[in-house]
Parts: C-alpha cells; sequence; structure tokens
C-alpha cells in the first residue's frame, strides 16, 4: 500500500509531505532545493511505495493561475517523465503559507523557527496534502 505525497514547489525550495500507509495521517517529510527534487524523489521511492503526487498550484484571489504557476507545471511535467506511472493531482495552495505560520504560531514555536522558510514550506505541504486527502471518497 503507497502512501500520497505533497509537493509544495518554489522556484528555490519545496516543501514535502507524506501521508501514512493507510492515507489517513499527513505529515511533513523534508524541504528540499527545488533543483534536487526529483532525484531526492527517486531516491525516496526505492524504499517506500507512492500511489500519488499532489502539487500545490498557485493561484490568486480571482482563481486565476499565479505568476508562479508556469513554473510549477514545468515541474510537473517533469515529475511525469521521471515518474510516468504515479498519477498527479493539482490543488489550490492559496492562503497555505499564512496558514502554516499562524500554526506554527499556535503550536508554539519559537520566533528563531518560525524565521527557518524551510518550515513554512514543509507545513504548507502538509496542508495541501491533508485538503486532497479530505477529497478524497
Amino acid at each position: 500500500m503507497g502512501r500520497y505525497l505533497a509537493i509544495d514547489f518554489g522556484r528555490k525550495r519545496t516543501g514535502i509531505a507524506v501521508s501514512d500507509p493507510l492515507k489517513i495521517i499527513a505529515t511533513a517529510l523534508e524541504t528540499v532545493e527545488s533543483h534536487k527534487v526529483i532525484p531526492f524523489l527517486k531516491n525516496y521511492t526505492l524504499s517506500e511505495s507512492v500511489d500519488h503526487f499532489v502539487i500545490g498550484m498557485p493561484k490568486q484571489l480571482n482563481n486565476e493561475d499565479s505568476e508562479n504557476a508556469k513554473y510549477v507545471k514545468q515541474f510537473a511535467e517533469k515529475l511525469l517523465v521521471a515518474f510516468p506511472a504515479i498519477p498527479q493531482s493539482y490543488i489550490d495552495e492559496r492562503f497555505t503559507s499564512s496558514i502554516a505560520l499562524d500554526t506554527m504560531i499556535q503550536g508554539g514555536m519559537k520566533k528563531k523557527d518560525r524565521r527557518e522558510k524551510g518550515n513554512v514550506d514543509k507545513i504548507s505541504a502538509v496542508l495541501i496534502l491533508q485538503t486532497f486527502m479530505q477529497q478524497q471518497p
């Protein structure tokens, strides 16, 4: 039984979250430099089965793709070439960074740790994955 794997792709850093094998709980996995995401995922899939990639799609308030959406789509094409057998879905990622920051504050994370942008990326990936999992039957 494989996992869902969520990706909050950014031009510099990418947050990654995974579900448990039963696809009940979303957990932050790692923040990776964006140019190293495909090799990281290739290595990860050697030891863990992934059933589905969930990719955060940046949208504007009017529901149109944001300027960064073109980079996310380019990444998704590379991901599809690297993993043609694993399906992909896009999830609207509006507000995930601000929700992630609020979550860190409410969780009592120290200000020094909140400044670490990689933490926001990982938590954003968790939020993307949770949204996807809630939509599954």
